[in-house]
């Protein structure tokens, strides 16, 4: 049996791993890579013939996982993509909103030029359609048999509704060997969604190292820090507070934190919109498997009704709608994306507010080195928007209580529930290099043997 890292080796994006045995090839995520070149360069050819993978098994739905499946398809795959239904429901959304990213970078590039000069989109809706067509969605913690001698099995690992580790069982020349593929680890009492399951003992583990030598805040908590940051931008002063978030499992989770924050009475009301159309297709999702949501979040809803609907609480459709938010003249939370300010409505909520010295910004997630987000957190005085220079008036505020990941302490935690004795290998992906190094100093001292895969690396287990 051969593992051959193709994606996120030593970066975040792109994550892809290929397991072959003597006759059967699995390949484990197929996501966008983000962090060199442009997409079509980095993405449009893969290093192994499409048509030689038997089967895709997706991890989770967010698009550096699932991003580039439609090019496999298109360039010859023709086996089946397992996955968990929210996972594949939410993939769905998150390729048709890439074809919407693509087609506008390449109407972008094409203005003041020749039509369509711009750069050719990766795929289009019909590639979308027939990679939809091969989702075979099974539940967690069942084994489900791929052939005679390959099973699979879903571990719920919290980060996004549907999100799961991988289990696979091989039986070859007359040994039984076990890997497991972590995808991306949540959090504990992360908002609505369930806590990451222990993964049972495996020979081998391949694991996500995001925050590996990073730790979450735990001076405040999530409901005390939103309180703060509302009473000082709304309430005290009578102003407004945006929030870029991104669409899929983080507007989700701040929704439901609102929600139980002005049901209870904690804060006086203000009014709070939702601005990204991707994210209220998203929260249909969520409404459609509350039987996959935590405990806590099902119990709000046998108290009190939906956890994503509350009085204070408007969903915006219509650009004209969004449009109309400007002229909202009393104190308000916009909750909009794309959640690096790289795009989305949420540029047109910056534009008319960056200025405004009664406005906040508070990032709940990442922002990539480059990004407006990441220059507006470093503190730049002037951004661009739409071709002008606007000094940044506004306050500017971060939390990562609601980063999705686990920090350090999760990853940690995750690999030493594996006996040491009996785990062979660890091989740390999906992270920078001094985060994986960080962790993989930790688990060496705990005794563990682990790997930093280059993109390409083959190793026989």
């Amino acid at each position: 049996m051969k593992l051959t890292i193709w994606g996120a080796a030593q970066q975040v994006t792109g994550s892809m791993h290929l397991l072959q045995t003597d006759n059967y090839t699995i390949l484990i995520d197929c996501g966008l890579d983000y962090e060199k070149g442009t997409l079509q360069e980095e993405n449009i050819y893969f290093p192994f013939d499409p048509a030689s993978v038997d089967v895709v098994i997706l991890t989770h739905a967010h698009i550096d996982h699932s991003g580039n499946l439609p090019t496999l398809v298109r360039m010859g795959f023709e086996g089946q993509i397992l996955a968990t239904s929210p996972t594949a429901d939410l993939t769905e959304l998150l390729l048709l909103d890439s074809v919407n990213v693509f087609l506008g970078k390449q109407n972008k590039a094409s203005r003041g030029r020749k039509r369509n000069s711009g750069p050719p989109p990766l795929y289009l809706q019909k590639h979308v359609n027939d990679t939809m067509e091969r989702f075979v969605t099974i539940g967690f913690n069942r084994e489900f048999k791929l052939t005679d001698s390959v099973s699979v099995t879903f571990i719920p690992v919290g980060h996004l509704l549907g999100a799961a580790a991988v289990v696979l069982c091989i039986k070859e020349n007359g040994q039984e060997k076990k890997i497991a593929f972590t995808g991306d680890i949540g959090r504990k009492n992360y908002p609505v969604l369930v806590d990451p399951e222990p993964i049972p003992q495996v020979d081998y583990l391949v694991c996500e190292s995001t925050y590996g030598g990073r730790f979450h805040s735990t001076d405040a908590t999530l409901q005390d820090t939103l309180i703060d940051t509302i009473k000082e931008a709304c309430i005290k002063f009578p102003g407004r507070l945006i929030i870029p978030a991104f669409s899929i499992g983080r507007t989700q989770a701040l929704v439901y934190s609102l929600n139980k924050i002005f049901s209870q009475g904690l804060l006086p009301p203000v009014k709070v919109f939702v601005d990204s159309p991707l994210a209220n297709h998203a929260t249909e999702v969520y409404r459609k498997y509350p039987h996959l949501l935590n405990a806590e979040s099902r119990d709000f809803y046998k108290r009190q009704g939906d956890e994503f609907e509350f009085t204070e609480l408007t969903y915006i459709h219509t650009l004209k709608e969004s449009t109309a938010i400007s002229n909202y003249h009393e104190p308000c939370i916009i909750i909009s994306s794309a959640g690096m300010l790289e795009g989305g409505r949420i540029q047109d909520h910056l534009y008319y507010n960056i200025q405004n010295y009664y406005c906040t910004i508070l990032f709940i997630g990442y922002c990539a080195k480059g990004t407006l987000g990441d220059r507006l957190l470093r503190g730049d005085p002037i951004v661009r928007l739409r071709n002008r220079d606007l000094m940044v008036y506004a306050t500017i505020k971060k939390t990562d209580l609601l980063s999705g990941h686990g920090d350090h302490k999760d990853l940690v935690n995750t690999v030493t529930q594996q006996n040491p004795a009996r785990l062979k290998a660890v091989f740390l992906v999906h992270g920078d290099r001094p985060g994986m190094q960080a962790l993989m100093t930790s688990l060496n001292d705990l005794g563990y043997h682990v790997n930093l895969p280059e993109k390409g690396q083959t190793f026989e287990l």
